[in-house]
């Protein structure tokens, strides 16, 4: 399995510089406005650059002016390098971006360093300057290899949201029942991508319901049978326990309905699972205890596959190691990313959880820094 190894970036958003080492399982940690999300924001964008829809994404935030650190009279260019690791072989991804004319941004330099056919060293490659989208899926036959992998690791650097749970949520809505291949990131398929895990992987579809049973013991099971003039649409219809009464999504909870998309998500099969699974507050109307489920779950997906998450929930925090966290605080106009001192910590973990060791204020990410 291909690894994201580190990233350094510089410029983005609150991040004027950033250098930090990932590991399988890690966990962002700060008050509101730290910078957790902007880094999950720094992923969107690499994942809508695959698809060729940077320039899209610099449209819907807004402008160039708002990705750019604090604008581009003070940051005129973003840099980014990101390291990758498979098999003992290391591989990077350089990218800048530049500020032009029409508030946006084109590549200023795109470069892979890759190993050249049988060379043992890696070298260089440029991928061109100038262009408004990637050039990775446009390098020649002698970094073709490289290129496709690191190509379809940023690809899937999805980040994930399940934050909208109002009466149009697309999770809410009838969807296309052939939309299954890939759960999207706002779960706007997730009564397709059930429903053929109901056909086709019964154990998994079974373990999801039995999950959800857990957290919400009113749950029965779903009700996911196409329908519409060719049966080929579905919608996220479920039923309650003693009762025959069909129910619809609009009909269950904000945190019954973001837990049902956070364990679809979680038990994917391997195969199904994003290089990179990015997660922004999946604590958002979860009780405790649904809380500890959820965090189990991520710790097993991190076996399979790397999980970037963030969080601003103390339970949750407690159930990851002091290993896998990441703190971020805002200092003056920039957010800065730290490990804990794990030593430090461990000694107070002898007498408190990781998550009342975070809200002493032992190693930062509070309101009190």
């Amino acid at each position: 399995m291909i690894k994201l190894k580190s990233i350094k970036l510089n410029g983005f958003k609150s991040i004027r510089q950033l250098d930090m080492e990932f590991g399988d399982m890690n966990v962002l940690i700060g008050v509101n406005g730290a910078g957790k999300s902007n880094l999950i924001s720094f992923f969107k964008m690499l994942n809508e650059m695959m698809s060729n829809r940077l320039q899209f994404f610099i449209r819907e935030s807004g402008s160039a002016q708002s990705l750019l650190h604090y604008g581009a009279k003070e940051t005129p260019m973003m840099e980014a390098t990101l390291t990758f690791e498979k098999d003992s072989d290391v591989s990077a991804y350089y990218l800048a971006l530049k500020h032009i004319a029409g508030d946006s941004l084109a590549f200023f330099d795109e470069t892979l360093e890759a190993k050249l056919f049988q060379s043992e060293n890696s070298v260089p490659v440029s991928l061109g300057s100038g262009h408004l989208e990637t050039n990775i899926k446009n390098s020649g036959e002698e970094t073709y290899v490289q290129a496709r992998t690191i190509g379809n690791l940023l690809n899937n650097c999805r980040p994930y949201h399940f934050h909208d749970t109002s009466s149009l949520a697309r999770v809410k809505q009838h969807c296309y029942v052939a939309d299954n291949s890939k759960l999207l990131s706002d779960a706007g398929n997730l009564a397709a991508v059930l429903y053929r895990f109901k056909i086709e992987k019964p154990d998994i579809y079974r373990t999801i319901v039995s999950t959800v049973q857990r957290i919400s013991p009113f749950f029965d099971d779903f009700e996911l049978e196409p329908t519409g003039l060719s049966n080929n649409e579905t919608i996220l219809n479920w039923r309650a326990r003693d009762s025959d009464v069909l129910f619809g999504p609009h009909q269950i909870s904000d945190g019954t309905l973001r837990a049902m998309c956070l364990v679809t998500l979680l038990s994917l099969p391997k195969n199904e699972l994003p290089e990179l699974l990015i997660v922004d507050e999946p604590e958002l109307g979860l009780h405790p205890y649904a809380l500890n489920t959820i965090a189990a779950l991520f710790n097993i997906a991190s076996f399979h596959t790397q999980v970037l998450v963030s969080t601003q929930s103390s339970a949750f925090l407690n159930n990851f190691d002091p290993e896998n966290v990441i703190v971020v605080d805002r200092v003056g106009k920039e957010s800065r990313f730290a490990k804990p001192n794990i030593a430090e910590t461990r000694e107070w973990l002898e007498n408190y959880t990781l998550g009342e060791v975070w809200e002493k204020n032992i190693f930062g990410g509070t309101p009190e820094c």
